[in-house]
Parts: structure tokens; C-alpha cells; sequence
């Protein structure tokens, strides 16, 4: 694999902040990664900080993952630079799937891992959404694995409306699954469904196994509601969802209903 200073220098900083905080971190299922050749890696997203995660849980076996996001986070002053320099995949909302599943194909033709959140947005329950096949579709198109994976405890870190609180000794579970199996030229729907049934279950054994709770009710923000915590169920959270969706319409003057491919 060539060097990419850009993504060395990203790694380097990652692995100095996780020594900084002594952050708990544990990867299991890392040998579903393939070591040699290209791969769809797809899992949940609960934090801004889930694809550094991620990431680091690939290069267990030596990989590299370049990340499909979404268009602001190539525009931002400070990340921009970083996401074009690591040769991350932008995204437009409502925009050119296409331009962008053939920017996928490349990558994964030239051996590559590529990564994405079917989900396309933060879920503030913490369980996993619904989410689009956008993930599926590229592996199916292009004949490679499906990995699924799940993060847990970097939400506490660093989330939607919620400040960086990089906290000593924090706990985050970085999991990999199986390949998802599928037939060539399979329904992208189909595959969709088991990919985020495999990723429901990664997510819901991480949970269970996660070992630090709130430290008291205050603290109980971070545990799903179906856990006992205080974090909006799902039902709340789609609506929370479809109330800021009509204000970013609103506040732009689009439909927001095209489909890209990390299914924004």
C-alpha cells in the first residue's frame, strides 16, 4: 500500500490521543476484515468521531479505510484538507449518486477498503436507524465483502448536541461481523435488511457487554432507553430527525428527498 503522509500524519495524531486519554479500547472481530484486497466495511453511527474508530479497528490487519462522508464535512476549513488529502470519498446531499458510486467503484478496484454509516446520519437513540442500501449496492455492484461492524462509547466522547468531552478511561468497543452473503445481482433492499440486521445485533451485544454505566441519573444520557437510560427512543429521535430536516429545507430551499449513496 502507498504511504499517504496526509492519512500517516491523521493515524499518528488519532493513536496520541488515545494514549493522552487512555481510552479503553477493544476490537473484536477484526478477521473479518480482509487483509489483502477490496471491501464494503459498513456500521452504526453515534458519534463525529466513529470513523476514526473504525478505521483504527481495521488496521488490525493492516488496512486503511477510506470513508464515503458527506459534502459539509469536505467544505469545513479545518477538515476539508484532511478528507482530500486522505483520498476520503465526498458525497453531495441530493446530489450525483452516480459521480459517487463511480468514485467508489475506483477505489474499491484499486484494492481498497471503503467505509460508510448506511444510516447517513447520527442516531440520537443510539440504536441503530433504518438507514438506505447505499452500502449494499456498492458491494454488490462490485462483487467484494460486505463487513458490518458497530461502535460503542465513542458517542460519549463526542456526539450530536453534546460538547467533546474526552473523559480518562472512557470504554469504546469497535466490533466486525461476518461478511453479509448475497447473490450477484441481488436486490440492494434485500441485502440492505440483513446488513442491518447484522449490524442490530453487533450493536445490541456491544451494548450488553459494555463495562461502565452512568455514573449516576445525570450521567444516564449515553444509555438507550430501552436500556434503562435517559437517551430519546427511537420514536423520538425520528422526530426530532424530521423536524430538523424540514428546517434545513426551509433554511435551503430543497426538497431534501434525492438519494445519495451513504443514503443522506
Amino acid at each position: 500500500m502507498p504511504v499517504n503522509p496526509v492519512y500517516a500524519t491523521a493515524v499518528g495524531a488519532s493513536l496520541s490521543m488515545f494514549s493522552m486519554f487512555r481510552w479503553n479500547i477493544r476490537i473484536t472481530g477484526a478477521e473479518h476484515v480482509p487483509r489483502l484486497g477490496p471491501a464494503v466495511l459498513a456500521t452504526n453511527h453515534v458519534s463525529y468521531l466513529d470513523f476514526i474508530f473504525a478505521g483504527y479497528g481495521a488496521r488490525e490487519q493492516g488496512r486503511r479505510v477510506r470513508f464515503v462522508a458527506k459534502a459539509e464535512v469536505f467544505d469545513h476549513a479545518v477538515t476539508g484538507p484532511l478528507m482530500r488529502g486522505m483520498r476520503h470519498i465526498r458525497v453531495e446531499r441530493g446530489g450525483d449518486t452516480e459521480a459517487t458510486m463511480r468514485e467508489v467503484a475506483a477505489a474499491l478496484g484499486e484494492g481498497d477498503v471503503v467505509g460508510m454509516f448506511p444510516e447517513g446520519t447520527i442516531s440520537r437513540s443510539f440504536v441503530p436507524l433504518a438507514g438506505r442500501p447505499g452500502a449494499a449496492r456498492m458491494a454488490i455492484e462490485n462483487r467484494v465483502p460486505l463487513v458490518p461492524g458497530a461502535l460503542w462509547g465513542s458517542h460519549r466522547i463526542f456526539t450530536k448536541g453534546r460538547s467533546f468531552t474526552p473523559a480518562r478511561g472512557t470504554a469504546v468497543s469497535i466490533d466486525f461481523g461476518p461478511p453479509v452473503a448475497y447473490e450477484p445481482g441481488e436486490d440492494p433492499l434485500a441485502v440492505h435488511e440483513r446488513l442491518m440486521t447484522a449490524i442490530g445485533a453487533l450493536v445490541d451485544r456491544a451494548q450488553r457487554r459494555y463495562p461502565q454505566r452512568p455514573a449516576g441519573p445525570e450521567d444516564a444520557w449515553w444509555q438507550p432507553a430501552h436500556l434503562g437510560g435517559s437517551a430519546p427512543t427511537p420514536e423520538e429521535a425520528a422526530a426530532t430527525a424530521r423536524e430538523e430536516a424540514e428546517e434545513r429545507r426551509r433554511r435551503h430551499g430543497t426538497d431534501d428527498r434525492g438519494r445519495t449513496a451513504d443514503g443522506t
